[in-house]
């Protein structure tokens, strides 16, 4: 009798076991692996992290694959002049594949960041996901740059909830999503939905393969009068890539009420104390690019683009504006991006 006391107890005791690793395993909806330098020299080191999607670092747990084979830590560093696919995995997950490549001359990179296009509006119940993911993401990496583009909502009866709509049907109408909320990510990639648990969608854009060029703003503000110089360097020849330039003029700390029909935010169906920010309110070239001159693009040059305009009407505190620039190619897609604030004077951020 007390043997079988005892087997039940310990099957008890297993099962608990194994529930409670479930749970625990079972306590985030991805893993996201990342790197701290997608290129290096031969016989250097390349470091690789694993958080999940709510944050916690699991680079101790995680195990680690270069080529499909498992490494022994958490650090690569490879004699050859190679690329390598790696992947982590966490328990039962597997990260999405990364890339990382040795080289034996050393190649001018620059930071590399992902832009982040909100469509949203203060009516928009549904749009406080897309806002809730973005601090998530942010929480993780500060290689992303967000732009909130309040739009109107299809019922003319809900425009008056949304004092920041602003026209960027140029855009909106070439993409392949109706509705909102919507997130592009470097404008042409759709953020997968719910955007909360596909976090590694966006981090994951922020390795691999480095953009080649590399921004740096110098914005001032003075006497209701922007000035500011766009430095755009480039570490390759893209002459024949048909580049353009969009800059952005955002605010933020702008105070309105938030209709929430989600669960985030405690669930509260009108936010009254929102605070929205990195809202568009003006766009210093074509929402659609400017023509970055073909002859400006070739290897280690410097182009430089200057705006000297009045500050936007709608703006409503001049000291809560953002300035966004970023570089898309022939297809419209973001190749890089920088933020900047008045007062900055931005060297370029070579890796």
């Amino acid at each position: 009798m007390k043997r079988i006391l005892s087997l039940l107890c310990l099957t008890a005791l297993i099962i608990w076991g194994c529930s409670r690793d479930y749970e625990i395993l079972q306590s985030y909806d991805s893993v996201i692996l990342t790197a701290d330098k997608s290129y290096t020299l031969v016989n250097n080191t390349i470091t690789f992290s694993v958080k999940d999607n709510n944050g916690t670092d699991h680079t101790a747990e995680a195990t680690f694959y270069v080529d499909g084979t498992k490494i022994s830590g958490n650090t690569l560093t490879s004699a050859n002049v190679q690329q390598y696919n790696v992947t982590a995995s966490l328990g039962p997950m597997t990260s999405e594949p990364i890339t990382v490549s040795f080289g034996s001359t050393a190649e001018l990179n620059f930071k590399k960041r992902v832009l982040i296009e909100d469509y949203t509006g203060t009516w928009c119940g549904y749009c406080t996901r897309v806002a809730w993911a973005i601090e998530l993401v942010k929480g993780q990496t500060e290689n992303v740059v967000p732009v909130a583009i309040h739009r109107p909502s299809s019922n003319p009866s809900n425009a008056q909830y949304d004092p920041y709509n602003y026209d960027a049907s140029a855009i909106e109408n070439t993409l392949s999503a109706i509705g909102y909320p919507k997130g592009y990510l470097n404008r042409r990639t759709r953020w997968t939905s719910p955007e909360p648990n596909n976090l590694a969608q966006v981090i994951n854009l922020t390795q691999g393969d480095n953009p080649k060029l590399g921004l740096a703003m110098k914005p001032t503000v003075q006497n209701g009068k922007i000035n500011l110089d766009v430095n755009v360097m480039f570490s390759k020849d893209f002459t024949a890539s048909g580049l353009k330039l969009v800059v952005y003029v955002l605010e933020n700390g702008l105070l309105y009420p938030q209709h929430n029909y989600t669960e985030y935010y405690n669930g509260v169906s009108v936010i009254e104390d929102w605070v929205h920010n990195h809202v568009l309110r003006s766009c210093l070239t074509d929402i659609t690019g400017e023509t970055v001159p073909s002859e400006k693009t070739t290897l280690n040059n410097v182009y430089t683009r200057s705006f000297s305009v009045n500050v936007p009407d709608n703006v409503t505190n001049v000291s809560n504006m953002e300035f966004v620039a970023f570089i898309i190619n022939e297809n419209g897609r973001a190749v890089n991006v920088r933020s900047a604030h008045a007062g900055e004077n931005q060297e370029f951020e070579i890796e």
